[in-house]
């Protein structure tokens, strides 16, 4: 076995390889259930390893080989450990994780250098001396987002879902302070008098201005980001891209991405950022050439380990066929309820795709207001995410042609029949397209919602209580169901309803 890790106090995860493949993925904070993993003060993920482990039925004695993702030299005396670069992990993590067996890749991330920029052949992956000073893209869209007043850690995430409000607003002023050459981003002092001269008087951080300068700093810093691909595009001469770093995280900046037509094709790894890193660790350890790998490489719990849960509660439950499953989850939604959904392994990426999942109906009246007041008490004009079977999406959407990681957002071709799910008329959401690659109930589900409701989309947020990461075991699941607004959990087969 192979173990990949990475570690510090933010998104420290683990990683195992098993017969040579990808096995087993887990974040620290998944295990000790405080966000950003703040209870570790540094170090490894022990955690988060030794959980995995257990979960396979191995030990550490297993272990051949550690690859920590973190830059400096290593001063450890044991042969099995090698350190590898951030920058260089997440090349591997973007790179060795796609369908393409050649491509560029670029990184984007908040640690120095901010952009790298590799080749990618068969198993090897190499560095391209790529000129780039001063901020990076990511520091430079948290600057934005301050700017307009998100100041928290969440503050990016702030500011693009205000973007979607409003997609298309673009301000030839912004255009005009925000200049991209060489290599250098540069932003002219006159921004900041800009937006607050724009925002004076303007308390309300949904308003329609607030939106517009969003979205018009956000589309600026996307011309810069294409910029930078054409530019990568044109000195390596290769059709398949794949994207890397945290600031892949913006479904926005990775729709700009992959609709430019720049490169034949383009891939964003299920975590592009720092969680991320113990795969790319992993798989440059186990030397392979890429490969795509299940975004469902969590731990998943048997029957009899979830009945034990379940009893240890003495909670009152009922176990239901595979159709009696489907058509409780399917009443409750079109009754405008909210459904706890945990089925199988858990996702490993940041999305809930199917597995770790709140699910909501989309044409419920007062869906967005159960779920950002009653639920997860956000600003009222956020929108949350939709999963959908993939053809069902490519009928009532605009976007690109596939988003399996909910990575990308889209436009409703008719935003009236999304209306209920949409804070604004004319927002973009972002998509979770539902194909072969889905946990095989989680689409059984879609399907039945589509024969049903003639819409196979449901919307999808993470399965989480506040300011706790996703659910991974049964028993999160249940503390998190008693302690919220959902009205029905669904855990494998389990039913349990308030």
């Amino acid at each position: 076995m192979i173990a990949g890790l990475v570690g510090g106090l933010r998104n420290g995860s683990a990683a195992l390889t098993d017969h040579g493949a990808l096995a087993a993925v887990c974040a620290q904070e998944r295990v000790t259930r405080v966000r950003s993993n703040r209870s570790v003060e540094g170090g490894m993920p022990d955690l988060a390893l030794d959980f995995l482990l257990r979960r396979q039925g191995r030990s550490r004695d297993d272990i051949s080989r550690y690859v920590i993702a973190q830059s400096g030299d290593s001063h450890d005396d044991d042969a099995r450990l090698e350190r590898i670069d951030p920058h260089f992990a997440h090349a591997c993590t973007a790179y060795l994780t796609s369908p393409f067996s050649s491509a560029a890749i670029v990184v984007c991330n908040d640690e120095a250098p901010y952009v790298s920029v590799w080749r990618g052949h068969g198993a090897t992956l190499e560095p391209v001396e790529w000129p780039w000073a001063g901020p990076g893209l990511s520091a430079v869209f948290r600057r934005f987002s301050t700017s307009l007043g998100f100041r928290s850690e969440t503050g990016d995430y702030q500011l693009e879902a205000l973007a979607r409000l409003r997609p298309d607003s673009r301000d030839g002023r912004i255009d005009a302070l925000v200049t991209f050459d060489d290599g250098v981003i540069a932003i002219d002092p006159g921004l900041d008098g800009l937006l607050d001269q724009s925002l004076a008087g303007d308390h309300d951080l949904g308003s329609s201005q607030r939106a517009h300068l969003a979205s018009a700093l956000q589309l600026r810093l996307g011309d810069v980001l294409l910029e930078l691909l054409d530019a990568v595009r044109h000195h390596l001469g290769i059709h398949h891209l794949c994207l890397g770093g945290s600031f892949f995280y913006h479904s926005s900046m990775n729709t700009l991405a992959k609709q430019a037509g720049l490169f034949t094709d383009v891939f964003v790894p299920i975590n592009p950022g720092r969680g991320g890193l113990s795969v790319g660790a992993a798989l440059h350890g186990l030397g392979k050439p890429p490969a795509p790998v299940s975004p469902f490489l969590g731990p998943s719990y048997s029957a009899e380990e979830t009945k034990k849960v379940l009893d240890n509660c003495k909670l009152n439950y009922s176990w239901e066929s595979e159709g009696g499953v489907i058509a409780a989850a399917v009443e409750a939604l079109k009754d405008g309820r909210l459904v706890g959904w945990f089925d199988g392994p858990m996702e490993w990426g940041p999305r809930a795709l199917g597995a770790r999942c709140i699910l909501a109906n989309p044409s419920a009246p007062y869906v967005l207001e159960n779920l950002n007041r009653f639920l997860k008490r956000r600003e009222p004009w956020r929108g949350y995410s939709l999963s959908g079977l993939q053809d069902a999406v490519a009928e009532h959407l605009d976007g690109p042609a596939s988003a399996p990681f909910m990575e990308c957002d889209y436009r409703p071709r008719d935003p009236a029949r999304f209306r209920h799910a949409l804070p604004s008329p004319e927002a973009a959401i972002r998509v979770h397209t539902v194909s072969g690659n889905g946990l095989p109930r989680f689409t059984r589900l879609l399907e039945a919602l589509g024969e049903t409701t003639g819409l196979p989309f449901v919307i999808n947020t993470s399965f989480n209580g506040f300011h706790e990461p996703i659910v991974c075991s049964p028993r999160d699941a249940v503390r998190v169901f008693y302690g919220s607004g959902l009205d029905l959990l669904v855990v494998n087969q389990f039913l349990l309803r308030k």
